[in-house]
């Protein structure tokens, strides 16, 4: 089996080695976490056949964690220009200026 699936920006995951069953993970768990960490590549674990469950060490999930919020800063951004090139926006001093008048 050769699927893959995206996996936040990142790399690939070939299922075919990438995945483990739940069981044969709870076996050879330090095996694993070394693996883990040696190769930041996030494994699936799968119950009766189903994946279920993704692990990875701590330091990838971090850089997985700053690319989404890069990711999410890059698009905030892309919808502020397009605000910005529609004339969607208002001078700063009116729109304090209503800020402080709402209640």
């Amino acid at each position: 089996m050769d699927i893959r699936t995206r996996l936040g920006g990142q790399r690939m995951l070939k299922l075919s080695k990438d995945t483990n069953s739940l069981s044969n993970f709870k076996r050879k768990t330090s095996e694993f976490l070394t693996r883990l960490k040696k190769t930041g590549e996030p494994m699936i674990l799968t119950i009766n056949g189903k994946a279920e469950l993704v692990v990875q060490d701590a330091a990838s999930y971090q850089r997985l964690l700053k690319s989404a919020e890069r990711e999410e800063s890059q698009e905030f951004l892309r919808k502020s220009l397009d605000d910005i090139e529609a004339g969607r926006t208002r001078p700063m001093r009116k729109a304090i200026a209503t800020l402080g008048k709402r209640k």
